[in-house]
C-alpha cells in the first residue's frame, strides 16, 4: 500500500497543466542576425501564405499528403515538390513568407496509426489504415476508399473513444483531453508538433525567408459551422503542444490560452479563415454563450484576432451578393455551403463575411464602446499538399487525391471507364459520390467546383523576418490578393491634397503626415478625409482595371449600417462617372477559346487621390481598398480548354483576380 501511495504521490506531483508549458526552439547554431541590407524605414512589400497543411493533419494524409514541412518549406523557396498523384509542383515565384499551419487536432496521428511497426499503429481500431498511402495505392481509384475512412472512421466520432480510467484522470490532471482518447500517444502527438517547430527554425532566414512556428485551430459549431483559426507564433518560443479543439471548441477558450502564453513571454495572434462557411456564426453580435458583449470580450477578441484570412482556396469571405445587392463585383469565387459538411448545407451568409462584420463592429463600438472587428486582411491558400496553389492556368486545388484531377473536381465529364468503376464500388462506398449532368455529361459534384486559385498574404514591413512581419500583422499593415502578386499601398489622413503623387519622397511624406491600410484617422476641426491610393499589376497578373474605395458606416440616430463602393481611379485615361461612381467599360474581354486576352487594354499602374463625397463629420466609417484586374480565364475553363471540351455552362468561365486593403477607420 505504501509504494502504491507513493507512486500516485510521484504521479501527482509530475502533472502540471499541458497548455501552458513551453519551449524555445531556437536553432542555437545560427549566427545573430544582423540588419538586412533591403531594410526600408517605409517598408517593403513581402508575399506569402500563412495557411498550409502536411502529412501531420489527418485530412491531407488520408488523402495521400506525405509532404513534410520541410517539403512545404522547400517549395516556398522555389523548389519543386511532388503532388500525391506524382505531378511536380513549383511556384511561378518564391514566395518571402511561409506557415506550416498542420491541424492541433490529432497532429502527427495519422501517419502514425498508417504505421504498423509503430506503437500507435498497433491499435487494432486502425488496421484498415495500415499503409493506406504505400506508393501503388496512390491512384484516383483510391479515392472512395481514403473518403469511406474519412467519414466513417474520422469524422464519426469514432477516434474519440475514451481509454482507461488511469488515462482520464491523466487528462483531467494534466489538462490535456487528448490524454483520454484511447488512440492517442503523446509521444507522437509531441514529436509532430517539434517536426513542424523545428522545421520553420530551420528554414528561417532572416533577411531573405521568413518562417513562423504556426498551427490550426479547428472548431466548429454543432451545425458545422467554421470556426477555425490559424495560430501564429511571433518568435521561436512556443508551448510544448498546441492547443486544439479537443480542449475546447470555443474560441473564447484558445483566446484565454493565448493571452496566458503572452504573459509567459509566448506572443501570437489567431487568424479566422472560411467565415463563409460559419452559417453566420464567425462575426456574431453577441458572445458564443450568447451573454450580450462586454469591454473585457471586445478587447481581447481584437487583441488575439487582429488580422483575417478574407479569400482561400475554399472561396472569399469578403462580402455576398444577398449582403451587398448595389455591389456589382460581389459575387466573386462564393463558396455557399458549410465547411465539410456532408450532405453539402447551405451557409447563411449575415455573420458569415468580412464585409458584414466591419458594419457589426461599428455598431457594437457604438453601443458597447469598443469594436471586436476593427481588423485588417491577410489571403492564404488553405493547401493540404504543403504546396499553394494561386495559378488560374496550372491549377491543382488543395485536398490531393480527390481534386488533383480536373475530373475530380468538376470541371470535366468523368470519363465512361471512370464511372463504371464508380458504378460498380460497394455501396458504402459509391454512396459518397454525387454527379450533376449538363448536356449529356456527367460532372462529379463535390463541391471543388466552388474553389478557386486563392490567395496570397502581403504585409509592407521593413524587412523580411519574424520581427517585422509579426509587427506587420499586428498594425494590420497587411492586404490580401485572389492570387495575382498585386502591389498596393492606401494611406488616410486630412489636408493631403498639395502631395505630389508623383514625386520620389511621396512615401515618407505619407507615413509622417496620414496612416497606412489598418490604420485609424480621427477627427480634425470637421475636415474631410483624404486618402490616396497607389497600385500596380503582378508579374505574372493581367493589366488593372479600376481601383475602387468601401465604405460603411453606422448611422448614429437609426444605428442602420450602410455601405457604399465608389471607383476612384479608371484605367486607360477614362474618368469616373460622378453620378454612378463608376468607370466605364475599358473594353478588355477574354477570348475563352484559347484564353487569350486583352493585350492592349488596362494599365500597368494606377495611383489616385481621393476625398469621401459623402462625408458625415458625424459618422464612425471604415474605408477599404478593393483593385481589379482585367478578366482572365477561371481554372475551371483551363482545365476545359486542355482536356478539349467545352467549359460547364454553370460554372464562370471568367474572373477578376483583385486585391484588398485592410481597412482605415475614420473617427468622430
Amino acid at each position: 500500500m505504501r509504494y502504491l501511495l507513493v507512486l500516485i504521490a510521484v504521479f501527482l506531483a509530475s502533472c502540471s497543466d499541458s497548455s501552458q508549458e513551453s519551449k524555445d526552439f531556437t536553432i542555437k547554431e545560427k549566427k545573430e542576425y544582423i540588419k538586412s541590407k533591403d531594410f526600408n524605414e517605409n517598408k517593403n512589400v513581402y508575399f506569402g501564405d500563412l495557411h498550409v497543411h502536411t502529412k501531420h493533419s489527418f485530412d491531407a494524409f488520408i488523402f495521400g499528403t506525405t509532404n513534410t514541412p520541410d517539403d512545404a518549406y522547400k517549395y516556398a523557396k522555389g523548389g519543386t515538390i511532388q503532388h500525391p498523384l506524382g505531378f511536380d509542383m513549383k511556384l511561378r515565384q518564391p514566395l518571402d513568407f511561409y506557415a506550416v499551419t498542420d491541424h492541433g487536432f490529432f497532429m502527427g496521428m495519422m501517419p502514425a496509426w498508417a504505421d504498423p511497426n509503430s506503437k500507435p499503429g498497433q491499435h487494432p481500431y486502425v488496421k484498415t489504415l495500415h499503409n493506406v498511402n504505400r506508393e501503388e495505392n496512390l491512384t484516383v481509384e483510391s479515392s472512395p476508399e481514403r473518403l469511406y475512412y474519412f467519414r466513417e472512421l474520422i469524422r464519426s466520432g469514432a477516434f474519440a473513444e475514451l481509454g482507461s480510467i488511469f488515462s482520464i484522470i491523466k487528462a483531467y490532471l494534466t489538462n490535456n483531453n487528448s490524454f483520454a482518447v484511447d488512440v492517442f500517444d503523446y509521444n507522437t502527438h509531441k514529436s509532430a508538433w517539434s517536426d513542424v517547430a523545428n522545421a520553420a527554425e530551420r528554414h528561417y532566414e532572416p533577411g531573405k525567408f521568413t518562417t513562423f512556428i504556426a498551427y490550426e485551430f479547428t472548431a466548429s459549431t454543432d451545425g458545422m459551422g467554421n470556426l477555425h483559426r490559424n495560430v501564429i507564433f511571433g518568435s521561436s518560443k512556443a508551448p510544448i503542444r498546441p492547443y486544439s479543439r479537443i480542449d475546447s471548441l470555443n474560441p473564447e477558450d484558445l483566446w484565454n490560452t493565448m493571452d496566458k502564453w503572452r504573459e509567459n513571454g509566448i506572443d501570437s495572434i489567431a487568424i479566422p479563415h472560411n467565415s463563409n462557411g460559419s452559417n453566420g456564426r464567425m462575426f456574431e453580435i453577441h458572445q458564443a454563450n450568447g451573454a450580450p458583449m462586454d469591454t473585457q470580450y471586445l478587447n481581447q477578441r481584437i487583441r488575439n484576432e487582429p488580422i483575417v484570412e478574407i479569400t482561400q482556396v475554399k472561396g472569399t469571405s469578403e462580402t455576398h451578393p444577398l449582403l451587398s445587392p448595389n455591389d456589382e463585383w460581389a459575387d466573386f469565387e462564393i463558396m455557399s455551403t458549410r465547411v465539410g459538411s456532408v450532405p453539402p448545407t447551405y451557409s447563411r451568409p449575415d455573420g458569415s463575411y468580412v464585409r458584414d462584420a466591419l458594419k457589426k463592429g461599428l455598431m457594437l463600438e457604438q453601443f458597447f464602446g469598443g469594436n471586436p472587428y476593427n481588423f485588417g486582411f491577410i489571403g492564404s491558400s488553405d493547401t493540404h499538399t504543403g504546396a499553394s496553389s494561386f495559378d488560374e492556368s496550372n491549377y491543382f486545388s488543395k485536398v490531393g487525391i480527390l481534386d488533383g484531377t480536373p475530373e475530380g473536381r468538376g470541371s470535366i465529364p468523368i470519363p465512361q471507364e471512370q464511372l463504371d468503376f464508380i458504378n460498380n464500388l460497394p455501396d458504402e462506398q459509391s454512396d459518397v459520390y454525387n454527379y450533376v449532368d449538363y448536356d449529356g455529361q456527367k460532372y462529379m459534384r463535390a463541391g471543388f467546383d466552388e474553389w478557386g486559385a486563392s490567395g496570397i498574404a502581403a504585409v509592407w514591413a521593413e524587412e523580411n523576418t519574424r520581427e517585422a512581419i509579426f509587427s506587420s500583422f499586428k498594425r494590420k499593415e497587411t492586404y490580401a490578393t485572389s492570387g495575382n502578386r498585386i502591389l498596393l499601398r492606401f494611406f488616410g489622413g486630412f489636408n493631403l491634397g498639395d502631395i505630389d503623387l508623383n514625386s520620389s519622397s511621396l512615401i515618407s511624406e505619407l507615413y509622417e503626415r496620414s496612416v497606412p491600410m489598418g490604420g485609424n484617422i480621427i477627427n480634425s476641426n470637421n475636415s474631410i478625409p483624404n486618402f490616396i491610393i497607389w497600385t500596380k499589376k503582378g508579374v505574372n497578373g493581367a493589366h488593372l482595371q479600376r481601383i475602387q474605395i468601401v465604405k460603411g458606416w453606422i448611422d448614429d440616430r437609426s444605428a442602420e449600417p450602410f455601405e457604399k463602393v465608389y471607383d476612384v481611379a479608371c484605367s486607360d485615361g477614362q474618368e469616373v462617372d460622378q453620378v454612378t461612381q463608376r468607370c466605364p467599360d475599358n473594353g478588355a474581354r477574354v477570348n475563352i477559346s484559347d484564353c487569350s486576352i486583352s493585350a492592349d487594354v488596362g494599365d500597368e499602374e494606377l495611383k489616385t487621390f481621393w476625398s469621401d463625397p459623402d462625408f458625415d463629420p458625424d459618422l464612425k466609417a471604415f474605408y477599404y481598398v478593393r483593385v481589379l484586374e482585367n478578366p482572365t480565364c477561371r481554372w475551371s475553363t483551363w482545365d476545359a480548354l486542355r482536356a478539349g471540351t467545352n467549359p460547364r455552362k454553370d460554372l464562370k468561365p471568367t474572373i477578376q483576380e483583385r486585391a484588398w486593403s485592410s481597412p482605415i477607420w475614420y473617427i468622430p
